[in-house]
C-alpha cells in the first residue's frame, strides 16, 4: 500500500504521524486543491473521534484512505472468525496488512468493549454517558491588507469554534461557526453573528437503520461519477486505496462551505446485503449572476464574503437534490445503483463565448444516474463505475489491481469521461481535475524488495478531446512518478521525482506546445526517544516558453516531553517565478490545513507549541514569519500587503468533558 511507503518513526511518543504522512502523499496540486483540504479535515474528525474497531462496519473503515478493499476484507474477515480484537498487535496478524498499515490504523481506532444489542441507548444515558469537545481557534496578523484599510467590511482576525457531542459510536452531534479575515461579525448580511455556520446530528446502528444524518452531510458512492462531495484523493492516493468504491454518508463538520447538502440522509438495511440510501437536500449557494440578474453565470466556492460586492453574491440561488442509492454486497462482489436529480430556483446560464466553457452544465433540471461494482479475491480486486446523465453521454472509470507476491502489486485505471458528461456532484480520479472532457489510462506499483525499502511508481496518460482553459484544442498530458523510501533503526529517507508534461497554448496562441515540469524531493528524518529532526530539499524546473527553477531547503526540529511538544520549522526558498513555486508540510493547529506553498526569493519560519493542561484541556500555539528578499510588497488587489514579510499567530483551545 502507499501509505507504508512512508516511513514511521519507531518510538511510541513520536508514532502520531499520520499528517506527515498524509503530506508526503500530496504534490503540488493536491496542496493547492480544496478537496485535498476537505480530506485533511475529515481525518482530523476521524482522529479525533475514533473508530471503535470491534463494532465498526466495512462502511465506516472504507472513510479511511489508506486502507484498500483487500485489507477491510481481511480485517473484517478476521473480526467474525475472532469474536473481537483485543490488542493493536492483533492488526499484525491480519495477511495484508503489515506493521506500518497496523501503525497507521491503530492511530484511527479504539478497541471498544464488548457489543451490545442493536438498540440506542436511553435519554438518560446520553445524558450521562456523553461527552463534549469544544475547540476555537483566532488567527491574528501582524500586518494590513489594502483591503483592512479601505474594502473589507470585517476586523482582520480570522476565527472559528467548533462544537462536538458523543455519546459512544451511535450518536454524534455538533455544530462549527466560522469567520474569514475581513468578513463583517454581528453586522450586515452577518447580524446573526458570524459568517458560517454548520450543525448536524447522526445516528447510527439503530436496528436495520444503518446511518441517519439530519442537517448537513456529505455523500459518496462508487468511484464518485455520479455523487462524491467528501474525499478528494490524488494520484499517490489512488494506489493506497487501489480502486476502492466507497458508499458512505458523513456528517458535515468542516469549514468548507461550497461541498455539503443540507437536510436529511439516512441507509436502511433492507436483508443482509442489501442496503438502501435515500437523501433529499435544499440549500442555498453563492452565484455570480448575469447581466439580466436572473440567470446564473458561474457557481462559487470560496466561501469568502468580505466586501459589498462578495456579500450581494452570497447565498444569492438555491438549489435542491434528491437520490438514493442502492447497494448489494454478496461477499467478495458488490453491485450498487446511485441516482440523483438536481434542480435549481435560477437558470445556469454560462458564458460560452469561449470554446473551453460551451459543455458546461446549462438549464435548471439536471440528472444521473450510475452503476457501480466490484470484486475482492486473495491477489486481484476489481471496481469500477458507468454513469450517464442529462445530455445522455456515458462516462466510466475502471480499475484492476494484483498482487503478483507479497512484496509486488500492480494496478492499471482506465477512465472515459466524455465533455459532454458533466455532474454537478461527481468527483473522481483525473487529471485534470474533473470529471468532464478526458480519457486515459493510468498505470502503477508498489514494490518491497527488501526490509524497510519500499518503491512507488506511476505513469498517467491523458488526452482532452474538447479545447480546455489554456489549450485551444485537442491536448495531451503524461505524468510520471517514482518514489523509493528506506527506513532502518530512527532514520527514515526518501526521494522522489516526478516528471509532468501537459499541451498548452503557446505565448502567441497559434499552437499547443508542452509545458514540462521535473520536480524532485530528498528528505531524511530522525526520531529519537524525545527529539525528532527532519531535513527536506525540495527542486523544480518548469520550461515552458522559457526555463524556471526553484529549489527549497527545509529544516524541522520538534521535541516532546510528557504533555508537551514544541515544533521548529525553517525553510529557505528561491524560485525564478510562479511555474517553478513549491510547498512544503507544516506542523499547526488542529483542523488547520497547514500546507503553504512558496514563490520568489526569502525565508519562512515557523514555530509551533502544544500543551496538554490536565486530561480536559489542550492549548496550542503557533507563531510563523515569511521574509521576502525580492519585493517590497506581498499580494494584489485588496490582499495587498505593503511590506516585504508578514508575521501570523494563531491560538487554539480544546476542552473536553
Amino acid at each position: 500500500m502507499l501509505w507504508t511507503t512512508l516511513p514511521t518513526p519507531l518510538h511510541a511518543q513520536q508514532r502520531e504521524t499520520w499528517a506527515e504522512y498524509f503530506s508526503r502523499t500530496g504534490q503540488l496540486e493536491d496542496a493547492e486543491s480544496a478537496h485535498w483540504e476537505q480530506t485533511y479535515d475529515e481525518l482530523c474528525e476521524l482522529r479525533a473521534h475514533k473508530l471503535d474497531i470491534n463494532r465498526c462496519s466495512r462502511e465506516d473503515l472504507q472513510r479511511l484512505p489508506f486502507l484498500s478493499d483487500r485489507q477491510i476484507m481481511d480485517l473484517m474477515e478476521y473480526r467474525d472468525r475472532a469474536g473481537r480484537l483485543e490488542s493493536p498487535l492483533e492488526l499484525r496478524m491480519i495477511p495484508s496488512m503489515d506493521r506500518q498499515d497496523a501503525d497507521m490504523l491503530e492511530q484511527f481506532i479504539f478497541f471498544g468493549a464488548e457489543a451490545s444489542a442493536d438498540t440506542l441507548p436511553s435519554w438518560r444515558h446520553i445524558i450521562r454517558h456523553g461527552r463534549h469537545q469544544l475547540t476555537t481557534l483566532v488567527k491574528i496578523p501582524f500586518y494590513r491588507r489594502d483591503g483592512d484599510r479601505n474594502g473589507y467590511l470585517g476586523y482582520p482576525y480570522k476565527h472559528w469554534l467548533r462544537y462536538a457531542f458523543s455519546a459512544g459510536p451511535r450518536i454524534k452531534a455538533g455544530f462549527v461557526a466560522a469567520q474569514d479575515a475581513g468578513e463583517p461579525f454581528f453586522a450586515g448580511k452577518n447580524a446573526a453573528g458570524y459568517d458560517y455556520y454548520t450543525l448536524y446530528i447522526m445516528v447510527r446502528d439503530a436496528g436495520r437503520l444503518r446511518n441517519l444524518v439530519l442537517g448537513r452531510y456529505r455523500l459518496r458512492f462508487g468511484m464518485g461519477l455520479v455523487m462524491n462531495n467528501s474525499f478528494g484523493l490524488g494520484k499517490l492516493n489512488t494506489l493506497a486505496m487501489l480502486g476502492r468504491t466507497t458508499n458512505a454518508v458523513f456528517a458535515h463538520s468542516s469549514r468548507s462551505e461550497a461541498n455539503y447538502l443540507q437536510g436529511a440522509a439516512a441507509t436502511y438495511r433492507i436483508a443482509r446485503g442489501l442496503e438502501l440510501t435515500t437523501f433529499a437536500s435544499w440549500r442555498k449557494v453563492d452565484v455570480t449572476l448575469n447581466a439580466d440578474s436572473t440567470s446564473i453565470a458561474t457557481l462559487l466556492t470560496s466561501g469568502y464574503h468580505r466586501t459589498a460586492r462578495e456579500l450581494r453574491r452570497k447565498r444569492n440561488a438555491s438549489t435542491a437534490l434528491w437520490g438514493g442509492h442502492f447497494g448489494v454486497n454478496a461477499g467478495r462482489f458488490r453491485l450498487g445503483t446511485t441516482a440523483i436529480y438536481a434542480s435549481f430556483d435560477r437558470e445556469l446560464r454560462p458564458d460560452v463565448s469561449r470554446r473551453y466553457r460551451q459543455w458546461h452544465p446549462a438549464g435548471r433540471r439536471f440528472w444521473n444516474v450510475g452503476m457501480d461494482y466490484g470484486y475482492v479475491s486473495g491477489r486481484l480486486t476489481i471496481a469500477g463505475e458507468t454513469a450517464t446523465g442529462t445530455r445522455n453521454a456515458v462516462a466510466t472509470l475502471n480499475t484492476v489491481s494484483y498482487r503478483l507476491c507479497s512484496n509486488l502489486s500492480f494496478m492499471a485505471l482506465q477512465r472515459y469521461y466524455p465533455y459532454q458528461y458533466y455532474p454537478l456532484y461527481g468527483q473522481s480520479f483525473s487529471d485534470g481535475g474533473a470529471v468532464n472532457n478526458e480519457s486515459g489510462v493510468y498505470l502503477g506499483g508498489v514494490w518491497m524488495p527488501a526490509a524497510g525499502v519500499n518503491v512507488l511508481f506511476y505513469t498517467d496518460a491523458a488526452y482532452f478531446a474538447w479545447p480546455r482553459y489554456r489549450a485551444s484544442q485537442s491536448s495531451h498530458s503524461w505524468d510520471n512518478l517514482v518514489q523509493v523510501t528506506r527506513d532502518r533503526g530512527p532514520w527514515s529517507l526518501l526521494a522522489r521525482y516526478r516528471l509532468r508534461m501537459r499541451e498548452q497554448d503557446n505565448p502567441g496562441h497559434s499552437a499547443l506546445t508542452y509545458k514540462r515540469e521535473h520536480r524532485g524531493r530528498l528528505a531524511a528524518t530522525y526520531a529519537s526517544h524525545h527529539w525528532t529532526a527532519k531535513t527536506q530539499a525540495d527542486l523544480a524546473c518548469c520550461h515552458f516558453a522559457q526555463n524556471s527553477l526553484g529549489c527549497m531547503i527545509t529544516e524541522n526540529l520538534g521535541y516532546v516531553h510528557r504533555r508537551f511538544r514544541l515544533h521548529a520549522t525553517v525553510g529557505y526558498f528561491h524560485t525564478d517565478d510562479y511555474n517553478s513555486r513549491l510547498y512544503t508540510y507544516e506542523p499547526g493547529m488542529l483542523h488547520e490545513f497547514s500546507f503553504p506553498s512558496f514563490w520568489g526569493h526569502g525565508i519562512r519560519y515557523a514555530l509551533t507549541a502544544r500543551a496538554e493542561l490536565g486530561r480536559h484541556a489542550l492549548v496550542l500555539a503557533k507563531i510563523a514569519t515569511t521574509d521576502y528578499f525580492d519585493r517590497s510588497q506581498i499580494g494584489s488587489g485588496l490582499q495587498t500587503i505593503r511590506a516585504s514579510s508578514m508575521t501570523d499567530m494563531e491560538l487554539q483551545l480544546r476542552l473536553q468533558l
